[in-house]
């Protein structure tokens, strides 16, 4: 293990030339060095550090942005000008939080003495790089374009004013009731005429052009060729045959989940967000790298993106006939920092052993059951008990903890007036769960909760039945470790290909803890044979469900399970130590000032799909990962 002695936490971001001063920078602490790095193209890197953000508070918002759904501006500068808390005000609303007890996550599989570290101090300390199915890591390390004669010329961007595009953007959305848009072409040449042509065509997808005479003076007139439709499929015609339909490219991005991310692209774009496609989703809070496929959006205006994104990064863009499927990824790579570690040389290293030699535990991760005092497993339970009321309370009901002011207002009317409009009134995010389904009661009425329910897009419906599978796993897992160990035992299942088999007794020398697997409850899943089978059926009928009947009268909600191996064990695990200065640490108005040094220890290992990076951290740590605790360590060691 390899100890380095550094000035301050440095963070790679890639730049390319074209990079504009971004907004975000200024608010950051730059280190007292700045230290230039290559990366693969030759292109600098620049290291700077940021201030301890506030973003646990990030972390907490109730907001699930539908796949599929463009955010609206004001949404934006509504969420941009709330006003976070201070460290201990934060803490102490997150006192209504989650453990890791209260969703099942009790057991380690190592011996060595736990320490403490604070996880996630800084989106920063968090960096993800995408596996793909081939091997191949993930890196944005090109920043040119494919050469192709068929893209339009430079001039296509610049053509237009910034009046034009704001006239198209409204016509080309349906923002207005004009049918058309004219563009004079100030200087009348074919030449520039083609241009307009283009741009508009390239620039607005679902746009036809035209050129008309108007008063001695040639005009481009823009206007809809197939409505609404135009927007979710992009021209075909204008598509050159030769190059494949997606266009794929490497996306790096800060502090923003990856279907927040697409939606921020779209916008941009202006194209619907459907059209995009990823093999998987990435945390918000973390520096990620993964690759992204769209269809029919040239490398040339994906790289222009590069100009006016910030906390994003386009590159390394190809062209294929394919495009991307969930779940085809291989798994991810982590590099995390975990800072004011208090654990010895010693500790740190039987940790570090345990955790290539046995692995840990593959509980589902915190970010599952949601951040506020209101679990997502709950609102899950009561949709597969089929009582709606309950959902609907869960939902809307106020709560205590940490959330939006004005979740906070919509929460306080519903529970006085139980008038969806009412309550509406005072959302004006209306993108968020409680918007929509407030706005599927004003539509359905208070007796058809089903249908107002079912306004909540599909993904993040089914996310609640999903959460407390999760919850009845962990919970299943912990009495399994607690019950039998590290060892395989009769009664227990592998699987023999994608089939679920119990080991018998004659057979249980041949396997390991690393070959068992647990179900998720589920109707075409089957049950180990020994008392966590038993133990299974009476979580459930705790629960008011028959776990032999997990068909739901709604097909949407109903489970058919599936297999989780019970531990894992991480590949290419690595790590070292370093100190950090700070002169000053700020966190929102207050200063402290720190003298000496602080420990931290970086991590980097590589996980398979669905495997929660924060519970092989934990396995290492020994000690809870939970918002609720991490918030009190972070206002705990800066006082």
């Amino acid at each position: 293990m390899e100890t380095v002695e550094m000035n301050s936490l440095s963070l790679k971001r890639p730049h390319s030339e074209d990079d504009v001063a971004n907004a975000d920078e200024i608010k950051r602490q730059k280190t007292s060095e700045k230290s230039k790095t290559g990366n693969d193209s030759g292109q600098s890197i620049e290291t700077v550090t940021e201030q301890p953000d506030k973003s646990l508070l990030e972390d907490t918002k109730n907001e699930l942005i539908p796949h599929g759904e463009s955010e609206e501006q004001e949404d934006e500068e509504l969420e941009d000008s709330d006003e976070d808390g201070d460290p201990e005000s934060f803490a102490d609303m997150m006192k209504h939080g989650l453990t890791e007890s209260d969703v099942g996550i009790t057991k380690f599989v190592s011996s060595h003495k736990g320490f403490s570290g604070i996880l996630k101090e800084r989106y920063s300390d968090f960096v993800v790089h995408e596996i793909g199915k081939d091997g191949r890591v993930s890196h944005l390390d090109d920043f040119s374009v494919p050469v192709d004669d068929e893209d339009p010329s430079e001039e296509t961007f610049t053509v237009l004013s910034d009046e034009d595009k704001q006239r198209l953007e409204e016509l080309q959305l349906l923002k207005n009731k004009e049918t058309s848009v004219a563009i004079e072409v100030i200087e009348d040449t074919k030449e520039k005429r083609t241009v307009i042509h283009q741009a508009v065509k390239s620039l607005f997808p679902g746009l036809e052009t035209k050129t008309e005479d108007r008063d001695g003076k040639k005009y481009i007139i823009a206007y809809h060729a197939a409505g609404k439709k135009a927007l979710a499929n992009p021209r075909k015609h204008s598509w050159p045959k030769s190059r494949g339909s997606y266009c794929h490219f490497v996306l790096y991005k800060e502090n923003k989940d990856t279907m927040d991310a697409i939606n921020v692209l779209s916008k941009f774009l202006r194209v619907k967000p459907n059209i995009f496609s990823y093999m998987g989703t990435k945390d918000k809070r973390a520096i990620t790298v993964q690759e992204i496929a769209v269809l029919r959006i040239t490398a040339q205006r994906l790289a222009h993106l590069n100009k006016c994104l910030m906390n994003f990064k386009l590159g390394n863009f190809s062209y294929k006939n394919h495009p991307l499927k969930l779940g085809e990824l291989q798994g991810n790579h982590f590099t995390v920092v975990l800072r004011n570690i208090t654990g010895t040389d010693d500790q740190i290293e039987q940790a570090m052993h345990s955790l290539r030699e046995i692995g840990f535990i593959n509980y589902y991760g915190m970010q599952r059951f949601g951040t506020t005092a209101v679990p997502t497993y709950q609102i899950g339970r009561a949709i597969l008990q089929n009582n709606w009321n309950e959902v609907m309370d869960l939902i809307l009901k106020p709560r205590p903890g940490a959330e939006k002011g004005y979740l906070v207002k919509c929460r306080e009317e519903w529970a006085k007036t139980k008038d969806p409009a009412a309550a509406l009134k005072k959302l004006p995010v209306k993108r968020c769960v409680e918007g929509q389904l407030l706005r599927g009661l004003l539509k359905y009425g208070m007796k058809n909760i089903i249908s107002a329910f079912g306004i909540i897009p599909r993904n993040n419906r089914l996310m609640y039945i999903h959460s407390y599978q999760s919850y009845v796993w962990n919970n299943m897992v912990s009495k399994r470790i607690e019950e039998y160990g590290l060892r395989a035992v009769p009664g227990d299942l592998t699987l023999k290909g994608a089939t679920a088999v119990h080991i018998e007794e004659g057979d249980v020398d041949n396997y390991t803890i690393h070959d068992v697997v647990m179900p998720l409850p589920g109707f075409d899943v089957i049950y180990p044979k020994h008392k966590i089978g038993e133990a299974y059926k009476e979580m459930l009928v705790a629960d008011n469900l028959d776990i032999n009947n997990m068909r739901h009268k709604i097909r949407d909600y109903s489970l058919s399970g599936a297999y989780r191996k019970i531990i894992i064990r991480p590949q290419n695990v690595n790590c070292f130590f370093f100190f950090f200065f700070f002169s000053s640490l700020c966190v929102s108005s207050l200063c402290f000032m720190i003298d000496g040094k602080f420990r931290a220890l970086k991590m980097e290992f590589s996980l398979p799909p669905s495997t929660y990076a924060t519970m092989a951290i934990r396995e290492v740590l020994k000690m809870d990962t939970s918002i609720k605790n991490q918030t009190q360590l972070n206002t705990t060691w800066l006082r």
